[in-house]
């Protein structure tokens, strides 16, 4: 109050210090009568009316030529740049696509959006905006003063602040300005629109403002309405459509066909093609027929296709982009999801994991990749995306146990430094390890048996624990965790960090990571990412990225990669485990597969692949508890889902085989035709074959 009072005071003191300089002036340019002898210049004291008099004309003088001229230079002076409409565009949708352009979903901050030239909207659309909102729009100069005076009565009256707004107009404050009811804002409107009317052509600002302006919901500008309320691009829009989209900005959450009363949409609809009619743009049979078309209203639903993957791309977008680009660009991705292959495997974990509740298995995950390309087909990360508590936590991207799963590496590495080969003889028996500082470790076999003497393939294509154990200890941890990280393992460290349980699946990865690691060997050797994105472009479909040539890196010799996935896919050599009828055999089929159980089954898994297609599939809880211990690894639990997958995807292909490399050796060997790196065949006895001697 104290402020307020000292300002009054000083305003009050400014205006008669202003009034007696304006007398004081005012006298000494006044003619006189008398002009010999010169009276002296009496400035004070005045009589009180005098001096009111003088106050009052220095107060009109102040605010004339001072005050209002000042407040219209801070006036001018706070309004945003009208340039910027063309420079900052608002923000665009980014769409996600699958291989074959199925939209899987869209990312977008807050408004929907996606930009269209003004030739590629319907002719009737852009009649139909200009009659209801703006029909002298090609003859004003931005704003229409018959519009402001019939809105300023109406105000006057007693309603609200309302109308009178042209297309340009409209654009200004959708863009550049608050929408609040104010007289202020009104005036910045009616400036802007002025200035925007001699920068900008008129189609440029027909444009924008149709590429701009709400159409209710998340619905920005017309090609997202058109798409969200009928499916379709908005140059292939009817005139019954047009009229109806062309009605909705002056209120969208009245008028659109999602609101309470959808009939208002369509009373609406009627009064822009009545518009129509009275400015000539279309015939009267024209405004019947549009107005007696039913529409075709697309439900309301947000697309939301592959959800696990599509949330894997915006993650990959942004660690690479940036948010506001992914949210505002309006980016446009092609991934090489194939939408098709995605919903059959979705069904196969789902109605898999529902049938082996009774093993106490809650949740499911699989993953189909192209080794070749690196292009991910298919990721279903749980059994259901909408289930409450952990739907939406995607599995193959998570940390888990992969079990024996991960014995390929520990023999990859032993093959490749020449310490065994797929001939040597391992000998499964029980054995302790001194741990410096810690407890003794002792491991045993999935099975609780002891196999005796044991080939290397025999134990990776049985997948018997002790033998991987015991060639890991001879290698040594540091070689396995280097050829880990090679093959394409992410979230392993220093190998001081881990055990020799390593090779038994004690160290966490991501199925992700598994799929390449199991790709170097479906290449032969050579590692090849995975890489999920098709193609990228802007909002203006300039090219930001796409998928030509793909980086392949040899870490692997294609001599051990080829004997690896020629003991994985030996349906003989897994016999002792699994039968010769287990769901990891495809009939007529060349796979290569591996299984995987973690301690006290918390984690089950199965990758298998050919050159073409690799599919991994992991079961168990997301609460990380025990699955029941009558889980049957490569017979119950994941390997069924594997299979299913697996066979649809080989469905109609015939069988095609690893490529045996020039530098493998072949001779007769314990029984069977074995291969062997170049130097290595000499080295162990092929005359006896081990006789397996189980105990238990």
């Amino acid at each position: 109050m104290r402020l307020l009072i000292d300002i009054m005071l000083l305003i009050v003191k400014l205006l008669t210090a202003i009034g007696d300089f304006v007398f004081l002036v005012f006298r000494l340019f006044k003619k006189k009568k008398k002009k010999k002898k010169i009276k002296p210049i009496r400035i004070f004291p005045l009589a009180f009316p005098t001096k009111l008099k003088y106050i009052f004309i220095g107060s009109v003088v102040s605010l004339v030529f001072i005050f209002i001229p000042l407040l219209v230079v801070i006036f001018v002076q706070s309004l945003p740049n009208p340039k910027q409409l063309a420079v900052q565009r608002a923000p665009l949708t980014t769409n996600i696509y699958d291989r074959n352009n199925t939209l899987l979903y869209q990312i977008y901050a807050s408004q929907n959006r996606t930009y269209v030239k003004l030739s590629s909207i319907s002719q009737h659309l852009k009649d139909a905006t200009i009659a209801v909102e703006d029909k002298r729009f090609y003859k004003n100069s931005g704003f229409d003063i018959f519009a402001i005076i019939r809105s300023a009565i109406a105000s006057a009256s007693g309603k609200e602040l309302q109308g009178g707004s042209t297309i340009t107009q409209q654009l200004i404050k959708s863009t550049l300005l608050t929408p609040d009811v104010s007289v202020s804002r009104k005036i910045k409107e009616i400036i802007l629109a002025f200035l925007a009317d001699r920068i900008y052509t008129k189609d440029e600002i027909l444009e924008m403002y149709l590429n701009q302006v709400p159409y209710g919901g998340t619905a920005w500008g017309v090609e997202a309405a058109s798409e969200i309320y009928f499916g379709k691009n908005v140059s292939d829009l009817t005139l019954a459509e047009s009229a109806y989209l062309a009605g909705l900005p002056r209120a969208p959450s009245l008028y659109s066909p999602y609101s309470a009363s959808p009939k208002l949409g369509k009373k609406r609809q009627k009064e822009v093609l009545e518009r129509m009619q009275a400015l000539g743009y279309i015939t009267s049979k024209q405004a019947i027929d549009a107005e007696e078309k039913e529409l075709n209203i697309v439900p309301m639903r947000t697309p939301l296709h592959a959800p696990h993957f599509v949330m894997y791309i915006k993650d990959l977008l942004v660690k690479k982009y940036g948010l506001p680009l992914v949210e505002k660009g309006g980016l446009q991705v092609t991934t090489s999801l194939d939408l098709n292959l995605q919903e059959i495997a979705e069904n196969i974990v789902r109605s898999d994991v529902e049938k082996n509740l009774y093993l106490n298995l809650t949740n499911g995950a699989a993953l189909v990749t192209n080794p070749k390309n690196g292009d991910i087909l298919a990721m279903v990360g749980s059994k259901d995306y909408n289930e409450e508590t952990t739907g939406n936590f995607n599995v193959t991207t998570a940390l888990r146990q992969p079990g024996s799963s991960i014995k390929v590496v520990t023999y990859s590495a032993a093959l490749e430094s020449k310490a065994v080969t797929p001939a040597t003889i391992i000998n499964d028996s029980p054995v302790t390890y001194s741990i410096p500082g810690g407890r003794p470790y002792s491991p045993v076999n999935y099975s609780g048996i002891f196999h005796g003497n044991v080939t290397l393939r025999s134990a990776l294509a049985n997948s018997i624990n002790i033998p991987a154990v015991k060639t890991l200890n001879k290698i040594g941890i540091p070689a396995m965790v280097e050829m880990a990280k090679k093959m394409g393992i992410t979230t392993w460290k220093n190998p001081e960090n881990y055990g020799l349980s390593i090779t038994l699946g004690g160290a966490e990865v991501k199925m992700t990571d598994m799929a390449t690691v199991y790709g170097v060997l479906a290449n032969g050797g050579y590692r090849v990412d995975l890489n999920p994105i098709l193609k990228i472009e802007d909002a203006k479909n300039n090219i930001i990225e796409e998928k030509n040539e793909v980086e392949k890196r040899l870490v692997l010799n294609p001599d051990v990669a080829f004997i690896i996935s020629d003991i994985l896919s030996d349906n003989n050599s897994r016999s002792i485990a699994f039968g010769t009828n287990s769901p990891l055999n495809i009939s007529e089929q060349k796979v290569a597969v591996k299984t995987g159980t973690s301690d006290n089954k918390r984690d089950n898994w199965t990758i298998g692949y050919t050159p073409s297609y690799l599919v991994a599939v992991w079961v168990g809880n997301s609460n990380n508890s025990p699955m029941s211990q009558t889980l049957a690894s490569g017979i119950t639990g994941a390997a069924p889902i594997w299979n299913k997958i697996m066979s649809h995807l080989l469905a109609n292909s015939s069988s095609e085989n690893f490529p045996v490399p020039t530098n493998i050796v072949k001779k007769p060997c314990l029984g069977r035709i074995e291969y062997f790196l170049a130097g290595t065949e000499n080295s162990v006895s092929c005359i006896l074959k081990p006789t397996p001697t189980p105990t238990q």
